[in-house]
């Protein structure tokens, strides 16, 4: 009897040890908003050690990931980032779309109230999001014991990569100059973000979205959440997603080229080495996966490429749109049917139409005989019919891709490369997004720590093999609309 029960107490222990799932103490991402791929190794001479050149030095690089969907745009690029998903299955449509006809933003949510604000900044929540995060499958995989936070200085940047089951997302808004949440999350701020908010804040009305300052404040941020809700130092793995967002507004602002953009870069890179140091600190060197990737890029500004004899321009969208809503006035009789024109995409007031008896079809007709006449315009396609089109193959199905019925509109339109999706003049300075385009798609994703070997590959893979792999990592389910693969990490002699 007492064999028999030596030989099962071994056996026991056994079977535990054998059970015994392996995983870091932390999941890091770090989403970069408006990060070309370039800005790895257009900069990379003057960053120092610690930042982005030790996560060349120490992790795995994907050199030839790409988004698979248009249009390219922050709230669409955090969503599919950390769901492995496409606005087809994860709903989140733009920046800002249509839901029954009414504009919303991404993370728009009247039903809530905000918490540390009184403003419009804090009526967020992840609720038009469709689809599961890597953080809601690590909830769920863990019986929703383990932690997880979203921090950015927009919205939407901290929500949606934190997911349905986010312990919190805090986010900057500048009406009252300090972090925020919503009652989605909790009923009052912790002491230690009033705290915190107390420490690092600003006048009200002072935007970090165009300021080095805004990555730095996340960065703090990020850090305060680290120590104050010990992440890491549970029985089971958790996660932080911090996504940096001055970047996204210095571009827009000033371009990819010059001395604005520069800086952010610096500060950037000055900021991470600060992170990782803390992260080593409180998790320890190869306890946490970390990743670091960016939600979409950008153009370089049109008439910085014409100074040099390369083709870039701008559509005049607002002009389109009043001339083809006095063609389908004429026509039709429809009064303005065009309603907005978002991110390429063109909505239609179906009440208007529907008000007089028009045809849907004919409207869309002559919308699109119009377009196809535009100069700067490479092609305008009905979303309905995108299949019978005749478009490159891999170019339909990332129109198909980043299609949401109800969600994206009726029309898609496309310029040509180089060109921006309005009026561009003389003296502009700026950029912008949202195109199939290289300079728009081709996005940076690096890998460092936990189980992660030095190496890199130029292997065809997309944004949404982020998400399928961190799961696979983590030995978890991947995320309910997940259409990505997991990246096998092969090492090579290419090594940086």
């Amino acid at each position: 009897m007492k064999r028999l029960t030596l030989l099962l107490a071994v056996l026991s222990l056994a079977v535990a040890s054998w059970a015994q799932i392996e995983r870091p103490k932390l999941v890091v991402g770090i989403v970069v908003d408006q990060m070309r791929w370039d800005y790895l190794y257009y900069y990379y001479e003057d960053y120092g050690n610690d930042g982005i050149k030790r996560l060349l030095n120490e992790g795995y690089s994907c050199e030839n990931t790409m988004i698979n969907y248009v249009p390219t745009v922050t709230a669409i690029g955090h969503a599919s980032l950390y769901t492995g998903s496409v606005p087809y299955f994860h709903g989140i449509a733009g920046n800002g779309f249509m839901i029954d006809g009414k504009p919303v933003s991404s993370t728009g949510d009247e039903s809530v109230e905000g918490v540390g604000t009184n403003g419009p900044a804090g009526r967020n929540s992840p609720r038009n999001l469709l689809a599961t995060t890597i953080g809601d499958e690590l909830k769920q995989a863990l019986d929703f014991d383990c932690k997880v936070y979203g921090v950015a200085i927009k919205p939407r940047a901290a929500i949606l990569p934190a997911g349905h089951s986010a312990d919190a997302a805090y986010w900057w808004d500048s009406d009252v100059g300090h972090f925020v949440t919503s009652d989605y999350y909790m009923d009052r701020l912790p002491s230690w973000v009033e705290n915190f908010n107390r420490k690092y804040n600003t006048e009200p009305k002072v935007d970090l979205n165009t300021s080095n300052q805004g990555v730095t404040y996340t960065f703090r941020m990020a850090e305060a959440i680290l120590e104050n809700e010990k992440l890491g130092r549970g029985k089971y793995t958790d996660l932080l997603a911090v996504s940096v967002s001055s970047t996204d507004a210095i571009g827009h602002t000033y371009s990819t080229r010059g001395r604005e953009n520069y800086e952010v870069y610096m500060q950037l890179d000055k900021e991470l080495a600060h992170f990782f140091k803390e992260l080593d600190r409180q998790v320890g060197r190869g306890n946490y996966l970390l990743f670091l990737s960016a939600d979409h890029g950008a153009a370089h500004n049109p008439n910085f490429m014409k100074e040099h004899d390369q083709p870039a321009g701008g559509w005049d969208s607002r002009t389109a749109r009043k001339n083809m809503n006095q063609i389908i006035y004429n026509e039709c009789g429809v009064p303005s049917a065009i309603k907005a024109i978002y991110d390429y995409r063109i909505y239609l007031d179906y009440d208007k139409i529907d008000s007089v008896g028009a045809d849907v079809a004919e409207v869309k007709k002559l919308a699109l005989e119009y377009l196809n006449d535009e100069d700067e315009l490479v092609l305008a396609v009905d979303f309905e019919n995108v299949q019978q089109a005749t478009i490159p193959e891999f170019l339909k199905q990332r129109i198909i891709n980043g299609y949401h019925r109800g969600r994206s509109g009726d029309i898609l339109v496309m310029t040509h490369p180089g060109y921006l999706s309005f009026n561009v003049k003389n003296d502009y300075k700026g950029t912008s997004h949202s195109a199939w385009n290289p300079y728009d798609s081709h996005i940076p994703l690096v890998f460092m720590g936990w189980h992660v070997p030095h190496g890199s590959t130029t292997k065809p893979t997309r944004i949404v093999d982020l998400a399928p792999t961190i799961c696979a990592m983590l030995h978890i389910q991947m995320p309910n609309a997940c259409v990505g693969d997991p990246i096998t990490f092969e090492v090579n002699h290419n090594n940086k």
